[in-house]
């Protein structure tokens, strides 16, 4: 059960699924301006989403920033914040697009903060890290975090334990398996796991996220 798809599963819909959400992510980047908060920022993907004809989503949307970012997904958003000139935010989404889930997460930043910088950075570059030892190696979901923990450390960073990774796929992927990818204990098959990357710098009170499929 844990690898399976639906009938309706095309592999082609759903990476076409998968680049929408990223391509819906960059828009929203583009519009984000200083004095919204997360409510505002919300609204505005909702408006991409709609633009793209995306009509459903199968998880609501995430937006923190600022000090938010240190928030694990369950967590509610503090309205009160708003984004300021040197400052950080991300975005995670889950949109269903033709049947297919899509989810895509990343951080952006305002200004030139050079911690803000750097720790946006890590979370794209821990990503591509893990995923090539994923590519190179018959590692399972707890070795690939346990992994990501230790080289998140080396950069003076914390791995959020929370986030830990899921299945997706066709909607919705949870009769298939409803766990996370720490619970695989074989290695993950490409293009229906997601791996999760939030790092913490609680020295500058203030996270990073960036979380896409492994895929070869």
């Amino acid at each position: 059960m844990i690898e399976k798809t639906g009938d309706k599963f095309n592999l082609d819909t759903y990476m076409s699924a998968r680049k929408t959400a990223m391509k819906a992510a960059l828009l929203f980047a583009q519009h984000v301006n200083v004095g919204m908060n997360s409510k505002d920022m919300e609204g505005l993907i909702n408006e991409i989403f709609m633009l793209l004809k995306i009509e459903k989503k199968w998880h609501m949307s995430k937006i923190r920033i600022g000090s938010d970012t240190l928030k694990t997904f369950k967590e509610k958003s503090d309205e009160s914040i708003e984004l300021q000139e040197n400052d950080i935010y991300f975005l995670d989404i889950g949109p269903v697009i033709d049947g297919h889930e899509a989810d895509y997460g990343m951080t952006f930043t305002k200004g030139n903060n050079p911690d803000y910088a750097k720790i946006q950075k890590a979370s794209k570059d821990l990503f591509n890290l893990a995923q090539n030892k994923w590519r190179e190696e018959n590692i399972n979901g707890e070795e690939l975090y346990n992994f990501l923990e230790s080289e998140a450390s080396k950069l003076g960073y914390e791995l959020d334990e929370k986030m830990k990774g899921h299945r997706l796929g066709d909607f919705p992927h949870h009769v298939h398996f409803r766990g996370n990818l720490t619970e695989q204990d074989k290695k993950p098959i490409e293009n229906l796991w997601v791996l999760e990357v939030h790092l913490l710098d609680k020295k500058n009170n203030v996270g990073a996220f960036f979380e896409d499929i492994l895929t070869v």
